[in-house]
């Protein structure tokens, strides 16, 4: 099998010449865990396959586990949990072409639609009606140099900035980032996760966690104009359950 690349160039439109399927991990319903939205019902449609192998990945099993599926299949499954906020995750889902179509038909029936997205794929191939959550990978996470930074000229005052702190190091990087590109006046919420304790698997290296206490004193103490961020679902359920 070829490598997974990044879709580039301009904005595409719905068109139906090539077969419409996409290979997905998991669809289910869930409370959105992370962002702006944390809290709110929201159904998540995670993608197959992802390019790069973050320390911390708490999705491995999504490297290379998955179906393929009609688009109009997904959007039958979405429309079954009536809800109108939508969240497609990985992997890395923009690494599948057919991604941009499935997300323009569930804006065109009046979903609110975000992808998550590693930052190392260009956000301008997503229609203007989604929101980008671009995950800026730290030197802690041991994918920084995958880091596409033109993605940033191209963030919109709707999109969130999410930075996943694994020790001190990561958090003076981020915060330097932060405010070289004044973030918080480009996107509508910067965030800053403390990485969540992850043991090694197959593909990834593992990681200690980072206290949350520790974090917050940190970003309090620098007046850094940034949102602390929890993982809420790995609180509602075990850390390691899939499907939440």
């Amino acid at each position: 099998m070829s490598p997974l690349l990044c879709e580039q160039g301009p904005r595409r439109t719905y068109t139906p010449s090539m077969p419409e399927t996409l290979r997905i991990n998991e669809i289910f319903h869930s409370i959105q865990g992370e962002g702006a939205r944390a809290g709110l019902p929201c159904v998540f449609v995670r993608l197959a396959g992802c390019h790069l192998r973050c320390a911390y990945c708490d999705t491995e099993y999504a490297f290379h586990e998955g179906d393929s599926q009609s688009i109009d299949s997904l959007l039958d499954q979405i429309e079954g949990y009536n809800c109108d906020f939508i969240e497609v995750t990985g992997g890395e889902p923009l690494l599948q072409k057919r991604v941009h179509d499935l997300m323009i038909r569930l804006c065109d029936r009046g979903k609110t639609v975000a992808v998550e997205t590693s930052g190392a794929c260009d956000i301008s191939t997503c229609d203007d009606r989604v929101i980008r959550i671009v995950d800026i990978k730290t030197p802690g996470s041991g994918e920084a140099s995958r880091m596409d930074w033109s993605n940033i000229e191209k963030l919109a005052p709707r999109d969130e900035v999410k930075f996943v702190i694994c020790d001190r190091a990561d958090y003076e990087w981020s915060s330097d980032i932060v405010r070289t590109h004044n973030l918080p006046a480009r996107v509508s919420a910067v965030l800053f996760s403390p990485v969540f304790e992850q043991p090694a698997g197959a593909e990834i290296a593992g990681m200690s966690g980072l206290p949350v206490q520790q974090l917050a004193e940190w970003i309090l103490e620098d007046r850094l104009p940034v949102r602390l961020q929890l993982q809420l679902h790995k609180f509602i359920w075990s850390p390691q359950t899939r499907g939440v």
